[in-house]
């Protein structure tokens, strides 16, 4: 039995309304005791995969060292791509833009971004090479978006299914996935 931790980021510091996708953003000065929060809902852990943006590294690192685990990053967890979309107030961007990514949420990406069916492909590539490690206690620490395409990749069930389910900053999820 492998069980995976799904650890989304501390709460970042910017301004809410903002689309800010794989920007690499400062945390607020709660960080600490966010992370405390974290480490108290984990057990001891053999490895620690993270998004390599600063808000998941930041995470990661505190509890490699808390937990004296291995850390690495891997680009596969980082949030979807918005592409010309990040870093503008959501009201700003077109409503021609959301309309279409309404319609075609899986297929649609934005200018210079990345679709849902990419995030999902690049999540199911990472639980393919997860699945093969030794390790049986891993956090994976990542973003709400390639949270929620873990879950569907996992649950068996698309991911506009996941895309209400709401996942607070420092939410811990616990996955035991059976080997064969």
């Amino acid at each position: 039995m492998q069980t995976l931790y799904l650890i989304r980021h501390t709460t970042p510091d910017i301004a809410p309304g903002i689309c800010y996708g794989q920007l690499d953003l400062k945390l607020k000065d709660s960080f600490e005791e966010e992370a405390s929060c974290v480490q108290n809902w984990l057990p001891s852990m053999d490895l620690i995969i993270a998004s390599p943006l600063l808000r998941c590294r930041k995470l990661a690192e505190f509890l490699a060292l808390t937990v004296n685990c291995k850390l690495t990053t891997d680009l596969r967890l980082m949030e979807k791509h918005f592409g010309l979309w990040e870093g503008l107030p959501w009201d700003d961007i077109a409503r021609s833009e959301i309309d279409a990514w309404a319609s075609d949420i899986m297929g649609y990406a934005p200018t210079g971004g990345e679709s849902a069916q990419q995030l999902t492909q690049r999540v199911q590539s990472l639980l393919r090479d997860v699945a093969l490690l030794p390790q049986q206690h891993i956090a994976l620490i990542a973003h709400g978006g390639s949270i929620r395409a873990i879950l569907a990749q996992l649950a068996g069930i698309p991911l506009p299914d996941t895309l209400n389910w709401e996942i607070d900053y420092g939410a811990v999820i616990g996955v035991s996935i059976p080997r064969d």
